[in-house]
């Protein structure tokens, strides 16, 4: 587009860094204290600062917004606010005192469930709802938090590698890439089992032997009312709809207005209740990097990185893994495939490739405390209990997201 005001290409460039700068600053940081507007805020910053400056048309911002994916988490989070207000975790958390029978069992259910919801539900989501749960159970049975909020981050990560929905950057990779749900879970899934299985190896490795050797009496089981067919329906029937390859987006929302339709009350308490900030947050995100995309420093980057990073070679395999793991922890897991995504094809592979660059991108949020929104969000949640360390996590999080990552990859190469 034209320049405004006569400024010249490298004024252009140099603008749009610095607000790209600006914006991945306030998502970094939370929190800054001369300008304390948080995440989502700053990411709809950058966006208006980037039209400001002529980085983007007004048009070509809005263009940017990709409609898939925010549809897809919208209805994601209204289902899985159905689910939680009808008790359903509370349920998982009754059931798994009362079957497991000494802690590290329970660290065992707890990383297969975390695991096993973050695939369909978004990973975020599911720590949202799970910490409580797991904050409960540890303060009930009288058991160390910091192991079990560990667990929870880390396979709720790994977990959501699995599919297409398990977490935003996946949701991205699926509409970029054009692969069908089931043929994107058939490829992801035995590679994100291996993952699982290195992590809670090494869960056993550094925290079963400081646990107790048994679980007190669970308490008396409490009587709770049906789950709503309706929530049965809506989630059943989504699931149904991803594999059978319907729209992502379509299918989620269809569930969450089977679950709105057959609850038959006002919908706005529970809308407004939804996290707003997420689907604005990753508005403003399409428009920034949209925006530095246009300034072709990624493109002229990747000319020059791709010849060493095919996923063809074992030697081409691991630089992109290291690539792509220590991009995610730079500027983030959802702008580095935003970024990369365009030009992934010149990596050859097909297909495979993409699945890579999912497993990749989401193991790497273990890494740091602050790697992913999942992790902050246990911290956050268990605040009032307990702080998560940022030492702890991190003592964890190195050796589990190498390990992870290059077993995962391994087992890449072996299928592919």
């Amino acid at each position: 587009m034209p320049l405004p005001n006569g400024w010249s290409e490298a004024v252009q460039t140099g603008l749009t860094l610095a607000v790209f700068g600006l914006t991945w600053w306030l998502m970094a940081a939370r929190r800054v204290p001369w300008l304390p507007i948080g995440g989502a805020a700053g990411a709809l910053l950058g966006a208006v600062l980037m039209v400001a400056i002529g980085a983007l048309s007004p048009e070509a911002a809005l263009a940017a917004i990709d409609l898939s994916t925010i549809t897809l988490l919208l209805g994601m989070l209204i289902q899985t606010d159905f689910l939680a207000s009808a008790g359903v975790f509370g349920r998982i958390a009754d059931a798994l005192l009362r079957r497991v029978r000494t802690p590290f069992g329970l660290m065992t259910a707890i990383s297969v469930l975390s695991a096993s919801l973050a695939a369909f539900l978004v990973n975020d989501t599911v720590c949202l709802f799970l910490t409580p749960v797991v904050v409960t159970l540890c303060v009930r049975a009288g058991l160390p938090l910091t192991p079990f909020l560990v667990a929870l981050t880390t396979t709720a990560n790994i977990g959501s590698a699995a599919t297409l929905v398990g977490n935003p950057q996946n949701m991205l990779i699926g509409r970029m890439s054009g692969l069908p749900f089931s043929e994107f879970a058939a490829r992801a899934a035995p590679v994100t089992l291996v993952g699982f299985a290195v992590n809670h190896a090494l869960l056993a490795l550094y925290y079963r032997r400081g646990l107790p050797a048994v679980l007190p009496p669970a308490p008396p089981r409490r009587e709770a009312p049906p789950v709503p067919l309706s929530v049965l329906l809506g989630l059943g029937g989504t699931v149904l709809a991803f594999f059978a390859g319907v729209h992502l987006g379509v299918a989620a929302l269809g569930g969450a207005c089977v679950m709105l339709v057959g609850d038959g009350h006002d919908a706005r308490p529970r809308l407004a209740r939804l996290d707003w900030s997420l689907l604005l947050f990753f508005s403003g995100l399409f428009v920034v990097v949209r925006a530095l995309e246009e300034t072709g420093l990624v493109a002229s980057a990747w000319v020059g990185l791709a010849p060493y990073m095919s996923v063809t070679s074992p030697a081409g395999l691991a630089v992109f893994g290291g690539g792509m793991m220590a991009g995610s922890n730079i500027v983030s897991n959802v702008p580095l495939v935003l970024l990369v995504g365009p030009h992934l094809e010149a990596l050859g592979g097909g297909d495979a490739t993409w699945v890579a660059l999912a497993y990749v991108t989401t193991v790497a949020g273990n890494l740091t405390l602050v790697g992913s929104v999942a992790n902050l969000i246990v911290a956050e949640g268990a605040r009032e209990h307990h702080g998560l360390p940022f030492l702890a996590h991190l003592r964890f999080g190195v050796p589990s997201t190498l390990l992870v990552t290059a077993a995962g990859l391994a087992t890449f190469s072996f299928l592919n």
